[in-house]
């Protein structure tokens, strides 16, 4: 299995991801003794062992620097400073936040059209808790209520640097807990960038998700390490780590993400892309979906790849969850169901699973818990031509003796879907027991299916 970390790291990783130390204690513990002014390297991106579906660009390198001022006070907002340094270093420049350098941003940022920059984040970045502003004036992208802190496009946009970007959630999971029709902003939103990387970065307690990337094409997330969990008792709910939307030849890789939500999860309209070399505790999988939310709305989501995932405490593996073909309701602020389209072309390859409800979950009642009304009315959405191979661990006790569910809404509604080299126990003994509905069994090598229905999740 690829790790980039080490095992002592990984330790650390989780230690911060307790309640013991914050955002900004423990951007501090990883600077070194000495802290100087210097301009970062780009990293190198690299793409082992799988290939993007297509080649990427190679980025010039930048004629000129522009380092970011700073209050350095942590409460004066620096957005002023930010957008000044990114508007005299656009279109061949390299943006640098300093090393040790602390940045407050209150202020909704529009980076998009950018051209040939690069911004280097060496320092400590935090948005500020106020939620009343950021619920006024965050980025709407549309998806499911969606908003964003910043939104960053353009062509050819690099970002790195071994920085933190701290998203404040703490006041946001409390503020969801009470009400759950509030707008919590995205941590990092990835909107029209045609041709980017974002690589070697720390990304702390976002609202909600931590990267939301829509309309985008050609752009790289490599070692990114992800992780906040809530310090109270509301928890930090719908923190996925990436959700792509609208985009295609997006390259997801070497990252470590410990979260509350999908790990990844390809939303409506993503195709060509690729997943690799991913480290998720605590999610709800690899998820293709939701689709099928919106009436009227076609959702596609075609030629993926997903390849050496280590999954740890979440409550699927490999997962792909549709919406049936009547409403349903999942929460009061998450409804849907009746919207078309199809799921084609998916592989899941070598996916290691360890304390995981279901290695492996297919639906298409996804929100709709009355199965027979589900069945009713199945889902307009086709789900085919899917592979997983090569999943192993060991599942949770919260389905046993049951480790897995493929379940389709119509005999018509999937095809194709083949499981090979499965190797799922549960905490019981029993091994390779789904339940199965509605699909070929005869392509579900090696797996024994009742029809015994507990539902999925």
């Amino acid at each position: 299995m690829w790790f980039k970390t080490t095992a002592a790291a990984v330790l650390l990783n989780a230690l911060c991801a307790s309640a013991t130390w914050s955002a900004y204690e423990e951007y501090v513990s990883r600077l070194p003794k000495h802290v100087s002014k210097h301009q970062s390297k780009r990293p190198a991106i690299t793409f082992e062992p799988k290939k993007p579906y297509s080649a990427f660009a190679k980025s010039p390198s930048r004629s000129r620097n522009c380092y970011v001022s700073s209050h350095n006070d942590m409460k004066t907002d620096d957005s002023a400073y930010i957008l000044d340094a990114i508007k005299k270093c656009d279109n061949g420049g390299h943006v640098i936040f300093p090393q040790g350098t602390t940045y407050v941003i209150g202020t909704a940022l529009n980076l998009t059209g950018l051209k040939h920059i690069d911004i280097d984040i060496q320092g400590y970045v935090q948005f500020t808790n106020d939620t009343d502003y950021w619920q006024a004036n965050a980025f709407f992208q549309t998806f499911q209520n969606a908003t964003t802190f910043f939104q960053l496009g353009g062509e050819d946009v690099n970002v790195y640097g071994g920085g933190m970007l701290d998203g404040n959630g703490q006041v946001w999971y409390d503020l969801y807990a009470s009400n759950i029709y509030i707008l919590r902003p995205i941590l990092f939103g990835t909107i029209g960038l045609n041709g980017g990387s974002i690589s070697d970065l720390y990304f702390r307690y976002s609202p909600q998700y931590y990267n939301f990337v829509a309309n985008s094409t050609d752009v790289v997330f490599q070692d990114i390490n992800i992780s906040g969990f809530s310090q109270s008792t509301a928890l930090a709910k719908n923190t996925d780590g990436w959700d792509t939307y609208r985009s295609s030849n997006i390259v997801i890789q070497n990252s470590i993400i410990n979260n509350g939500d999908d790990c990844v999860s390809f939303k409506p309209n993503s195709t060509e892309i690729l997943v690799q070399n991913m480290h998720c505790n605590g999610s709800h999988g690899i998820s293709v979906g939701s689709l099928g939310q919106y009436v009227g709305e076609v959702d596609i989501v075609e030629n993926v790849y997903v390849y050496n995932v280590s999954m740890f405490n979440a409550s699927d593996g490999a997962r792909i969850k549709v919406w049936p073909g009547s409403p349903a309701e999942l929460s009061g602020d998450l409804q849907g169901g009746g919207g078309t389209g199809r799921v084609n072309n998916i592989t899941y390859e070598d996916m290691s699973v360890t304390n995981v409800d279901y290695a492996i979950e297919i639906t298409q009642c996804y929100g709709q818990k009355n199965l027979t009304l589900c069945n009713a009315f199945p889902s307009n959405l086709t789900i085919t031509n899917v592979v997983m191979n090569n999943v192993h661990g060991q599942t949770s006790s919260k389905f046993a003796p049951e480790s897995g569910y493929v379940v389709c809404s119509s005999e018509t509604a999937c095809s194709n879907i083949v499981l090979e080299g499965i190797a799922v126990v549960s905490t019981d003994g029993t091994e390779d027991l789904f339940t199965c509905g509605d699909v070929d069994e005869t392509l579900l090598q090696g797996i024994n299916c009742t029809t015994t229905n507990k539902g999925s999740n």
